[in-house]
């Protein structure tokens, strides 16, 4: 019996590819590294600010430039990730529905603790019972550690719980809690590359309102 929702966020709830890639070009301009086009951030994003930074500098961390880069970029993400994001089309009806039919929810996301937090807070309200980012604390998916702090929180257990994500990054992060994971088509990856990359195709969902009844039918057959 599936009762707990662990969403990814970027790619999965919001779309922050507009913010995040202004922030990147903000940051990329200060010490003049060519800029980024939208599609070549979204192929960057998944594995944390760190890794994004280290991919889009032509010389990643190897660059003398790279932490004040990374930090140019995480100050100006700070006071600008709600410049352009939103919730994807369906989003807020799905989590309405979800909350109705009385299922724990959180986030657990790459992004840095203090924006996924204010992020949920302000877009999903009391739909989204914990959040949680990255931090020095725990490691970062793929490393299970921060489902586990979500599921701690919610005082759920991981045999009734699925993870809901967009990338190959959500595919392994629930295969190494392990836990059921439900890929969703409309994020920052496609569903070839999920699917290339593990993703259960029975498992796949094409717009936000085919969760519930998934989620009954994998219900039904646990």
């Amino acid at each position: 019996m599936i009762n707990t929702i662990i969403f990814d966020l970027d790619g999965t709830l919001l779309n922050t590819l507009e913010d995040l890639t202004d922030s990147v070009n903000h940051a990329l301009e200060q010490f003049h590294f060519p800029r980024r086009t939208i599609e070549e951030v979204r192929g960057f994003v998944g594995n944390g600010v760190a890794k994004l930074m280290e991919r889009v500098i032509p010389e990643g961390k190897e660059d003398p430039a790279y932490e004040e880069t990374l930090s140019a970029f995480k100050a100006h993400y700070a006071l600008h990730c709600k410049d352009k994001t939103r919730p994807y089309e369906g989003i807020m009806e799905m989590l309405d529905a979800v909350k109705e039919n009385g299922y724990k929810t959180a986030i657990v996301s790459n992004k840095f603790d203090a924006a996924v937090k204010e992020l949920s807070a302000l877009y999903f309200g009391d739909r989204i019972q914990a959040a949680i980012g990255e931090s020095e604390q725990v490691r970062k998916k793929p490393a299970p550690d921060t489902v586990y702090q979500a599921l701690r929180e919610l005082s759920a257990d991981a045999a009734e719980a699925v993870y809901v994500g967009d990338s190959d990054v959500d595919i392994r992060t629930a295969a190494n809690v392990p836990m059921s994971c439900i890929s969703v088509s409309w994020g920052f990856r496609s569903q070839e590359q999920q699917l290339a990359a593990g993703a259960d195709p029975s498992c796949m969902i094409t717009a936000p309102g085919e969760l519930l009844p998934l989620l009954l039918r994998l219900s039904e057959e646990a």
